[in-house]
């Protein structure tokens, strides 16, 4: 899709999972075709910036080559699925199920429409939308939200087949339908402007994980490569993308993670980064008002333990469509400070940029 910097594009790689070689290949292509800039999103899915319309169709080409890209229906799914020890039931089964019998339906289903399967595992998933939930109880009952009604107590069988005849339905209305337009929503959503609780270090059946966090959800391409070939000579086999702007990586040993650190990821679950979403904003988005990132990265040493914040270019509110506690909003005017809303919400005062610093310090005092 076009952005303020070029093209876009989004890869779902299969499984969620690639090699270091393969991320290796991923990150030149982005340097190649486009501005080097690398996202993981929310979901973990991965992005690359910077295409242009010659650029693109060469690095979609290119890409195929490196990894079989998942263009099924939207699935949320854990990426240590089947492998987590911690799982109140194996997803696999109804994930293989659902994507297999919703394929047919998906030209036909909005781009956004999506599902989260979660088996209650290490990783958290409460916090990304979705048109149907699936929520492990138990080793054989699910907890099937559709839209916004009221959670439904169904076995395996009876999730996936809720779930499939409520993706029929959107399919027969268009691309335009949402789960809401059938299940409207009465609750109150949650106000929560930092990214999902994520362990650093998680248990797998045979061996552990370490998750490392790309800083506001980018890195550079050369980090990334660096980033493999450590990797590659520390023993690390596959790197999971993850939910929350995050790699995981399997069986890191501890210089490894210091490694990724020197190299600018998160590694440490109280760096205050964790606690901020931001956009891209002006740098490479036509409708910002204000660099996002840049702003985003100077306020988040200031940020008090435990407080959120959300920085949005525009008042779209991309990276955190939810209420949050703070969020700062880019204006043609100056910069817009919404409490406890969403970044389309009225600010209850404007201010430049130089002065964010001190009327947030004010703020976080007072509450």
């Amino acid at each position: 899709m076009a952005t303020g910097d070029g093209l876009l594009a989004r890869l779902r790689p299969v499984g969620n999972r690639l090699t270091p070689a393969q991320l290796t290949d991923l990150a030149r292509l982005a340097l190649e075709h486009g501005n080097g800039l690398v996202e993981i999103t929310a979901r973990g899915n991965l992005q690359v910036r910077g295409l242009t319309p010659q650029s693109a169709p060469r690095f979609a080409r290119a890409a195929a080559t490196v990894i079989a890209v998942d263009t099924g229906p939207v699935i949320a799914v854990s990426p240590l699925m089947g492998d987590d020890p911690t799982e109140k039931a194996d997803p696999t089964p109804l994930f293989e199920r659902l994507h297999r019998e919703a394929a047919p339906l998906t030209a036909r289903l909005g781009p956004k429409v999506s599902v989260v399967l979660d088996g209650g595992g290490q990783l958290p998933l409460a916090a990304l939308k979705a048109d149907i939930r699936l929520y492990a109880e138990d080793a054989t009952n699910w907890a099937v939200t559709l839209g916004g009604a009221a959670p439904l107590r169904l076995d395996g069988d009876g999730a996936v087949t809720a779930a499939l005849a409520l993706l029929r339905a959107l399919a027969a209305l268009g691309p335009a339908a949402r789960a809401t337009d059938l299940f409207p929503s009465t609750a109150r959503a949650s106000e929560n402007g930092g990214q999902p609780d994520l362990p650093m270090r998680l248990r797998r059946r045979r061996g552990h994980a370490i998750a490392i966090a790309l800083p506001f959800g980018q890195v550079h391409g050369d980090a990334l490569v660096a980033l493999a070939r450590r990797c590659a000579a520390a023993g690390v086999a596959t790197l999971r993308l993850a939910p929350g702007h995050a790699l995981l990586l399997d069986d890191a040993p501890d210089a490894l993670v210091e490694a990724a650190a020197a190299l600018g990821f998160i590694t440490d679950p109280r760096d205050p980064r964790r606690r901020v979403s931001a956009c891209i904003g002006s740098a490479g988005c036509a409708a910002g008002h204000i660099a996002a990132r840049r702003v985003a990265a100077s306020l988040a040493p200031l940020l008090p333990e435990g407080r959120q914040l959300h920085v949005s270019g525009c008042s779209k509110g991309c990276a955190h469509p939810r209420p949050a506690a703070f969020t700062l909003v880019g204006r043609p005017d100056g910069v817009g400070l919404v409490i406890a809303g969403r970044a389309g919400d009225t600010p209850e005062e404007i201010r430049s940029e130089a002065a964010l610093p001190a009327a947030l310090a004010a703020r976080w005092e007072n509450r």
